[in-house]
């Protein structure tokens, strides 16, 4: 990377002029401001009790000494205490064939770090929503930014399948739905459940009574009743092979997936232990429960009077599992801000219980989904299904693709897979382009937008690349670079941003923010779009300056094609 070069020369500069001795780490460097010239700036400050002069006078003397010393360095300029440096035409040519020679550019060397990422983690009583596709496409794309950073990644799910929850769909289908099944009724399994659930909750204002009903079959589940035991393992095969279906459309998948029923006895074996060691205490009717009060918090309750488990405790038994299994070095859950208690309480009962690894647990708590009209509520069936969603895309994309005429000699299912690169392209970089943190606000209309900040607008950007080099290679010209070569501003502004790319990674990674990556792709395809605009390629009449334009492009291309690997989406070689 460009500034731990920078930290290493300045270092040998602080040596040869004050025989001082400064490990690079402790340098402050960053990229120059945009009003200033210069490509990285130091902070001197840190300095003065080296030099034992002004700042300005620190800067001027590193900045000629640099000069001097380091032909990579081209030129300074000092802005108070702040040293502006510029790197040479010749370094940024020879970074760039660099990276041209690396398959792997981008790629971080290993930590030697492991890391769960837990996302998606359904119920078993719905079909995927909305809210589902921003957990699933941040908790694949923060996988995938952990490996590319160096990290040894697990990615994991916990299907919610039992439960309060899911005995109310499994109730409302004995009760209403005489016998449907998705083969009789054409539907997918998981939204034949969906529609049991809603059916509950029109139910249960019928009639509120039929929750002591839900109740009762709750914990004949759990006293393993064979009647009951058999409907649940039908309906959530039906829900199962639903999930997956809409995994498959959306690229995503799984290192490993725990099941609640699976897990729920582990959180119960923790609950005696906390009581063994008076973490917890059982109430008179039998109920267990953690008092938080002096840590600021409510009581929380473990397990209920009928000895039926709660969330929270098939959590704290997943996680010892999983900590125990796997020797981790954090687990992340993927999880909406509206469990963000629920996390503050999971790490601190851990913490009470005596697991050091309490503190390596991270909630990365995203802002829910709304749509223009409030938020989604799936009892009331007021949400928009992950299905119907990715079908809606592939038809618009499919629509506009068909309107720009561009794709006739295309056989018949290559276009029906560029439809689907390009319809997922649109909605997973909506998506992901938006901060974690953030709330979101779907429209449809904005989000199926092939203009402006849209995933096909950088897919079209590497389209268009590829078609320069699909046209040079039919003309026999090859890519060449030199990197002594004398590079436009323009040139230059794509090398500086292409060398950006590993430090990015690094940031985004830490930050958990594909958001950064997905900004990072579309400042460089629209700098690739400008250059594209004002520079002549394929019609360049220096043959040594088309060479040298084509392998530009040519790894642009390439890095572009790894930034929105990160994010889950393909580019495609033609539109």
């Amino acid at each position: 990377m460009p500034e731990q070069f920078l930290a290493a020369r300045i270092c040998e500069a602080l040596q040869s002029l004050y025989g001082a001795q400064v490990a690079p780490e402790t340098l402050q460097i960053q990229p120059t401001r945009k009003e200033f010239e210069g490509d990285f700036t130091l902070v001197t400050f840190p300095l003065l009790r080296i030099s034992r002069l002004s700042p300005e006078a620190t800067g001027e003397a590193i900045g000629a000494a640099l000069c001097a010393s380091c032909p990579e360095i081209s030129a300074y300029n000092v802005v108070k205490g702040f040293l502006n440096l510029s790197f040479s035409s010749l370094y940024w040519g020879e970074r760039f064939e660099a990276i041209r020679k690396d398959a792997s550019f981008g790629q971080l060397p290993a930590t030697g770090k492991r890391v769960m990422v837990e996302f998606s983690s359904p119920n078993t009583n719905k079909p995927l929503h909305l809210g589902h596709i921003r957990n699933n496409l941040l908790g694949d794309s923060v996988s995938s930014l952990l490996a590319a950073a160096g990290h040894e990644v697990i990615r994991t799910t916990l299907v919610n399948d039992r439960g309060v929850h899911i005995c109310k769909s499994m109730y409302a289908w004995q009760e209403r739905f005489n016998g449907a099944t998705p083969e009789s009724t054409g539907k997918k399994g998981d939204h034949l459940v969906g529609d049991c659930y809603v059916a509950f909750a029109q139910m249960e204002k019928e009639d509120p009574s039929v929750m002591d009903k839900v109740h009762e079959m709750l914990v004949k589940w759990e006293q393993g009743d064979p009647e009951v035991r058999a409907l649940w393992e039908k309906m959530n095969g039906w829900v199962f092979d639903g999930f997956e279906q809409t995994y498959r459309a959306l690229g995503i998948r799984f290192d490993k997936t725990y099941y609640e029923h699976e897990t729920y006895l582990l959180g119960k074996e923790l609950v005696q232990k906390g009581l063994d060691m008076g973490v917890f205490t059982r109430d008179e009717d039998g109920s267990v429960w953690c008092d938080l009060t002096a840590d600021g918090l409510d009581r929380k309750l473990l397990l209920r009077s009928d000895g039926t488990s709660v969330y929270i405790t098939q959590d704290l038994g997943t996680a010892e599992r999983r900590f125990s299994e796997y020797k981790l070095d954090s687990h992340i859950y993927v999880v909406g801000d509206e469990q963000n208690y629920h996390f503050q309480v999971l790490k601190l009962i851990l913490a009470k219980l005596g697991f050091d690894w309490a503190e390596q647990i991270y909630h990365l708590s995203y802002g829910m989904v709304e749509l223009p009209n409030g938020k989604m509520k799936s009892r009331e069936g007021t949400v928009v299904d992950a299905d119907d969603l990715i079908e809606q895309m592939y038809g618009v994309a499919k629509a506009t693709s068909e309107a720009s005429g561009k794709l006739g000699a295309l056989a018949d299912d290559e276009k029906e897979r560029l439809y689907r690169m390009i319809g997922l392209g649109a909605l997973k970089y909506f998506i992901l382009k938006v901060d974690p943190k953030k709330k979101m606000l779907f429209n449809p209309e904005e989000s199926i937008d092939f203009n402006g900040n849209t995933g096909p607008f950088i897919q079209y950007t590497h389209a268009r690349i590829c078609s320069i080099l699909r046209k040079a290679e039919e003309a026999g010209v090859k890519p060449v670079w030199k990197a002594d070569a004398a590079l436009s501003a323009k040139e230059l502004r794509l090398i500086k941003l292409l060398c950006a790319y590993p430090q990015k990674v690094d940031e985004a990674a830490k930050a958990l923010s594909p958001a950064l990556i997905a900004n990072y792709a579309f400042d460089i395809a629209k700098e690739f779009n400008q250059y594209y605009h004002d520079t002549s390629i394929l019609k360049e009449p220096d043959p040594v300056l088309m060479q040298l334009r084509l392998a530009l492009i040519g790894t642009f291309a390439r890095v572009l094609e790894a930034a929105m690997k990160i994010l889950g989406i393909e580019l495609p070689d033609r539109m």
